[in-house]
């Protein structure tokens, strides 16, 4: 007890600041739990012996707690009288400035952080941990990195590790149909044969998580497959061996994540149809409900896909049929069959095998794998998830940097070179601006899929079916924003989609005359359209031949389109086939309903488009004339003939005028040469009427000047011998004449002789 001070004395010994002085009552360090006595005078027994004591000398410390170390003077926090006020608020002001004098008066430095050494903390955070997997901020990972040089010591290839393993899962998580392309090339960036396993622990996880991006991650995998064949395969593997595992613990939820991912990737023909069936006949071997209702899903997946590379689908419907029959398993899961069979009848239209936007691998470049169910050598190889030591680090690195560049290719390292190689040279500013061109030119990428024109035919589609009228459908298509260069692919979509109308409705042809009238390049694209379709008129059936013919005609008729396009029309026997008449009928019948008769010919006739409508009425050949005047006769527009029945009825006479100028020269030495001959004939015939012998050389002389007419008219043309029968013809009546004379002469002398001698 006489140890033992009163609180009296402790408010004695200790120096207060006199701010403070009211509020003191004792002592106390500030680390000791508070404790309130009855009454200061009371004397404490010895029972109590352990309790604290009220004296500023240290009591021996109890097993428990921790010895202070005596170096660590300025680590101590110094004891300070505790103070009692009601305001708490204003009692610990009271205290922090009661500790700011204190700590002023004996000039105590504040209390530093243990700085640790990079490379300890390094080895503690890295090399330390279990997995090594400790959570490091970016920046302090940066540094981490500037401070471990040595790509061959373990540490680094840590990092490395560490990188590489974040770097692909982010990737995977963050893919979708929009981005495919782009994670893609992302993941080529990086080491996908050192970090194999991660991607595939990655990639199954998250497709567990989320099944509706299932699509998504079995495209992904497919793309990566062509390109490393191992990669496809450790995935295939792990989802085997899960299913295995899953299917053994009657895990539903793990089964259908698992048979979902490996339907979608039998879908892009990674997997072989064996393990399809083999996964099937063992879900529906001894049928229960959970397995049935896999099973049922699992086909609504790959059923599509199966139907058409085997026909082995059908004994699998002919077992859920049997299933469904005997009744043993669950309502719902009956109903979830009958849905099945429904799907089936659909055709499954609304479970495509493999989505338009996600088709990204070429028939040639698929890699499929036949790996079996009850396969027994297959390893999970669990040692690619973690890290392992390389000792040719740099040598595996090189490797697959080159395997990187066959697959994206090396056009930053062209572009490198390029740069470096201008800047050794010199070359002026603006060869520079031609190199940054060329090189930006360069790294375009191409799109060859036909993306945009595949997009824009469906906006153009659903907005001609969508609009009410055609002026709406006018304005929704101009706010299409349509590039320059693909107006005919507007032009192309509405002339398809009138053709597919059962009947022409006058709806596309307004639509064509408003885009015609509204700017000359979308008439010129309508022109274009008019001739290739004329080409291809052939290959259309009858009702599209009508609407498009219909169509065609409308636009003429507006003036929408130039009439100088129909002079790709020949009207003849040789250059015309059934289609195309069908086609030139509908057409102008079309335009001769819209303008009349007496307006079409008249248009026809015009001296300034006359010559464009030379192949429609022919005049070169009386038969393609002929033909041309029934073609028309034919089809009821017999009164635009005039012209070609006119030059019919005089074609003879002008094709003889035409031969007789060509063949004047000759026509007139033959006239001269038959003219002397036919005088000389008519003197010897009055010196012949004398003697019959005289007669008889003289018709032989006759004889043989013909003879000789003849074979000079013989070498001439067609047209030179029409005319030289016509002036032949002449010579012979002239000929008949004198030879008729002569014979009565001559009868007239023998019957003179005969009077005589009688």
């Amino acid at each position: 007890m006489a140890d033992v001070e009163s609180p009296m004395q402790v408010e004695e010994n200790v120096e207060v600041v006199p701010a403070v002085r009211s509020a003191i009552v004792r002592p106390q360090p500030v680390s000791s739990k508070r404790k309130r006595f009855k009454s200061p005078s009371t004397p404490r027994s010895r029972s109590r012996s352990r309790s604290r004591s009220h004296s500023r000398t240290p009591s021996p410390s109890s097993s428990g707690s921790r010895s202070v170390s005596p170096n660590s003077d300025h680590d101590r926090k110094p004891i300070l009288p505790k103070l009692i006020d009601v305001n708490s608020a204003r009692r610990r002001e009271r205290e922090r400035q009661l500790y700011r004098q204190y700590q002023q008066e004996n000039e105590l430095p504040p209390p530093k952080k243990r700085e640790m050494d990079p490379i300890a903390e390094q080895e503690m955070l890295i090399t330390k941990t279990r997995t090594g997997g400790a959570y490091i901020p970016p920046h302090r990972l940066r540094q981490l990195q500037q401070n471990v040089t040595n790509k061959s010591s373990e540490e680094y290839q840590r990092i490395t590790w560490e990188a590489l393993k974040k770097s692909i899962n982010g990737l995977i998580n963050k893919v979708n149909i929009s981005n495919i392309k782009n994670i893609i090339q992302e993941l080529f960036g990086e080491n996908l044969i050192r970090g194999s396993g991660l991607f595939a622990r990655s990639i199954m996880k998250a497709q567990s998580a989320s099944l509706p991006f299932t699509p998504v991650y079995a495209a992904l995998v497919a793309v990566i497959n062509t390109k490393l064949p191992t990669i496809g395969e450790l995935v295939l593997t792990r989802l085997i061996l899960q299913f295995r595992r899953a299917f053994k613990r009657n895990d539903k939820t793990t089964c259908l994540a698992v048979t979902t991912f490996i339907a979608h990737l039998f879908n892009h023909y990674v997997i072989h149809e064996i393990l399809v069936l083999e996964i099937l006949t063992l879900l529906l071997e001894n049928a229960t409900d959970d397995s049935v209702e896999v099973a049922v899903g699992f086909m609504k997946e790959a059923g599509s896909q199966l139907a058409e590379v085997t026909k082995s689908s059908n004994a699998v419907f002919d077992r859920f049929r049997a299933i469904l029959h005997e009744g043993v398993i669950d309502k719902r899961v009956q109903y979830m069959i009958e849905v099945l069979f429904q799907v089936r009848k659909d055709k499954f239209k609304d479970n495509p095998p493999v989505p338009e936007e996600l088709d990204l691998v070429d028939e040639a470049d698929l890699i499929t794998h036949n790996i079996s169910l009850v396969q027994e050598d297959l390893i999970v190889k669990e040692h690619l998830n973690i890290f392992k030591y390389d000792p040719e680090y740099e040598l595996h690195e090189e490797v697959y940097k080159k395997l990187k560049d066959e697959v994206l290719g090396n056009d930053e390292d062209d572009g490198e070179s390029g740069s470096e190689s201008g800047s050794e040279n010199g070359e002026d500013d603006e060869s520079g601006s031609e190199d940054e061109k060329a090189l930006e030119q360069k790294m375009q990428i191409q799109d060859q899929t036909n993306t945009y024109v595949i997009n824009l035919r469906r906006s153009i589609y659903l907005t001609i079916m969508s609009s009410v009228d055609y002026e709406e459908c006018c304005h929704k298509l101009m706010k299409l924003n349509i590039q320059e260069g693909q107006e005919h692919e507007l032009c192309n979509m509405i002339i398809e989609c009138c053709a597919q109308e059962r009947t022409y409705l006058k709806f596309f042809g307004l639509m064509g005359e408003r885009f015609c009238k509204l700017n000359r390049t979308w008439a010129e694209a309508f022109e274009q359209g008019f001739l290739q379709t004329f080409e291809t008129v052939h290959r259309y059936e009858t009702n599209r031949l009508r609407n498009v013919a219909k169509y065609f005609g409308h636009l003429l008729a507006t003036d929408s389109i130039n009439w100088t396009v129909l002079s790709v029309l020949k009207l003849t026997e040789d250059d015309t086939t059934s289609a195309s008449r069908i086609f030139i009928k509908i057409l102008f019948q079309e335009v001769s309903e819209t303008l009349g008769l007496k307006k079409l010919n008249e248009r026809l006739k015009d001296p300034y488009m006359r010559q464009s409508f030379v192949g429609m009425f022919p005049m070169e050949n009386p038969k393609n004339t002929r033909f041309a005047i029934n073609y028309w006769t034919s089809i009821g527009l017999g009164g635009l003939t005039d012209e070609l029945r006119e030059w019919l009825k005089n074609a003879p006479k002008m094709i003889m005028q035409q031969a007789q100028d060509a063949g004047s020269s000759d026509s007139d030495d033959d006239d001269s040469e038959s003219e002397s001959e036919s005088e000389s004939g008519s003197d010897e015939s009055d010196s012949a009427s004398k003697s019959d012998n005289d007669s008889k050389s003289e018709d032989d002389n006759y004889r043989h000047g013909d003879r000789r007419s003849s074979r000079k008219r013989s070498g001439s043309a067609d047209d030179r011998r029409r005319s030289g029968r016509d002036q032949g013809s002449g010579r012979r009546r002239g000929r008949d004449r004198s030879y008729d004379s002569d014979r009565d002469e001559r009868g007239r002398d023998r019957r003179s002789v005969a009077r005589e001698e009688s």
